[in-house]
């Protein structure tokens, strides 16, 4: 955890809980935990790389993320090894230095890639497999704030960063 400096998220399983609502005019509705949104924005602030790497397509998830500071936000991804890699080559991101949070089979060949690949404890049994840290939170339910606090608690930036927001 020492040498991670930036954090990769699905969407679909890891910030939600994989439950999406259905509206009559076909719109598809996913909740987040504030919590995650909390740590997101923190790790933002403080200088950490934070990307969104999904295969879903939804405008009101690009607009929340959007507003917690994230500006690597992709969408509609149909090859995420692909997509890591132009990532990773555009801001010379070494794999290493890379956590990454999966849940389910379309991340698993990305997560053999990087540094620190971990899922929520509701992830798919492939993708527990090959983590190498399962959240004790479920997707959608704090497991992204789990790992970013962890990560920001072992270079001891967790609580110095509210200390300076509030000194």
């Amino acid at each position: 955890m020492n040498d991670i400096t930036t954090f990769i998220f699905d969407v679909d399983g890891v910030l939600t809980d994989g439950t999406v609502h259905i509206t009559p005019t076909g719109e598809m509705l996913r909740e987040m935990n504030i919590r995650d949104g909390y740590a997101m924005k923190a790790a933002v602030e403080n200088g950490y790389t934070v990307c969104i790497i999904s295969g879903g397509s939804n405008e009101g998830v690009r607009i929340r993320l959007r507003n917690l500071g994230i500006t690597d936000i992709h969408l509609g991804v149909p090859n995420k090894v692909e997509t890591f890699k132009e990532f990773t080559d555009v801001y010379n991101i070494k794999p290493e230095q890379v956590l990454y949070m999966g849940d389910d089979i379309p991340d698993y060949h990305v997560m053999q890639l990087v540094g620190l690949p971990t899922c929520p404890q509701d992830a798919s049994p492939e993708i527990k497999t090959i983590s190498n840290y399962i959240s004790h939170k479920n997707g959608g339910k704090g497991a992204v704030r789990d790992v970013i606090e962890q990560v920001m608690k072992v270079q001891g930036k967790w609580m110095k960063h509210f200390d300076a927001k509030y000194d």
